[in-house]
């Protein structure tokens, strides 16, 4: 039976005319299965609805804000519902107090979606799911983008359909979120053009809430996640976390990613001291077989909390992903890999800013890295480069999840008794 599935939905997605018609159907299922429940159930003032990255990980900002609000026996009453792809691999979730796992685009996640007061999620809402009076939106979104996304995004990326289609999905997005937190007043800036957020729309400038571990972890923990993923206590950490390319798309499969490290030359000159994790993009679907070099590589994509990767890790390769603002609060060394950046520029069109700002060295051919990899490992230092990267973009560097939680709790309770 899933192969069917499977193999329909390969046909639905090779075929525009009928993918466009089905996703218009599905758009209109799922609003008519929220309205169902948005005319039976009023809204909760104290039930807050989590979801991070449509429902496949316990992590990201909303996991920040859930564990504040646990800590803080001001909210002990509150209902906490989390949706997930897979409940029951987050059953662990359900030692906090009045804490409910549902499971995504079930009838139980569009009941809470209708019935709570507050939802917090770090992605676009599914489109039938439509904001009601005395309902609060908190889009936490999950990085700093380096490329353009969203009404920001250049004309000359997208044919007109999608560029119409990106648009109305951020535009209404922007339209019913309330808060937002920001790391930097050039992020506030951003996602204000990039949401076209609505006069509504407050973003609360104080950090992340996803970054509260980068800011109070021991070195105990730090034993712990090691230990959890088997490395070594005497290697050192290589996290290598790229990004998608449009360019590797395949209708009906989704996006692939082609490596273009050389693992064996790696291994060649780096196998005896260091231990690489492996971390792809959410969006990439075609999995890595590392088997050939043992301990050496460590396919952590599935994980869920990415911030436990950074606190064990000596060095960070990337490429454009957005890890590399949030690794940069911890002040250790980055390697932008860009092998195909020319291709890439020429596909994306457009970043939000040049890379001679980035805070470390840029490799913009394919080639063998492990010499770059092996002198920042022995021999790094904050310069002005990167001191400066972090003045704009990271300005807010401690704590803030707790506070971002009791800002909104606060003005929810004021606006709901209007």
């Amino acid at each position: 039976m899933g192969k069917i599935v499977k193999a329909v939905k390969k046909i639905i997605n090779l075929t525009p005319g009928i993918k466009e018609a089905s996703v218009c159907v599905y758009h209109k299922y799922s609003q008519l299965r929220y309205r169902k429940y948005a005319k039976k159930y009023p809204v909760d003032a104290h039930t807050v609805m989590f979801e991070s990255y449509m429902g496949r990980k316990y992590s990201c900002s909303p996991r920040s804000m859930f564990e504040a609000m646990c800590e803080d026996s001001r909210y002990r009453d509150y209902k906490k519902v989390w949706a997930f792809t897979d409940p029951e691999k987050h059953r662990y979730l359900e030692k906090y107090p009045n804490t409910i796992l549902v499971k995504y685009r079930s009838e139980d996640y569009y009941r809470y979606y209708a019935s709570a007061g507050i939802w917090i999620t770090n992605y676009l809402l599914d489109y039938g799911i439509e904001k009601r009076p005395r309902q609060i939106y908190v889009q936490t979104w999950h990085g700093t983008p380096l490329k353009k996304i969203g009404c920001d995004v250049p004309r000359l990326e997208l044919s007109k359909k999608e560029r119409e289609r990106t648009c109305r999905e951020y535009q209404r997005e922007g339209q019913m979120i309330d808060f937002m937190p920001s790391p930097s007043p050039f992020y506030t800036e951003k996602v204000k053009s990039a949401f076209c957020l609505g006069s509504q729309a407050r973003v609360l400038e104080f950090g992340y809430p996803r970054n509260d571990d980068l800011f109070r972890y021991t070195e105990e923990k730090c034993e712990n996640i090691k230990k959890e993923l088997g490395i070594p206590a005497d290697k050192k950490v290589i996290l290598y976390a790229p990004t998608w390319r449009q360019s590797q798309h395949t209708a009906g499969e989704g996006f692939t990613y082609k490596l273009g490290i050389d693992f064996d030359k790696m291994k060649t000159r780096l196998g005896d001291k260091a231990v690489i994790l492996f971390r792809t993009h959410y969006f990439i679907s075609n999995s890595f077989d590392f088997s050939k070099y043992g301990g050496f590589i460590k396919d952590v994509s599935s994980y869920d909390e990415i911030n436990d990767l950074y606190l064990i890790s000596d060095l960070l390769i990337t490429d454009y992903s957005s890890v590399f603002f949030d690794y940069a609060n911890l002040e250790r060394p980055i390697l932008f890999y860009m092998y195909d950046y020319e291709a890439y520029r020429e596909e994306m069109k457009d970043f939000y800013f040049g890379i001679e700002l980035l805070p470390g060295p840029v490799i913009k051919e394919e080639r063998d890295i492990s010499e770059d990899v092996e002198r920042l490992l022995e021999g790094f230092a904050v310069d002005d480069t990167y001191r400066r990267f972090n003045e704009i973009f990271n300005p807010h560097r401690e704590v803030c999840g707790d506070r971002m939680v009791r800002e909104i709790i606060r003005e929810y309770r004021r606006d709901y008794k209007r």
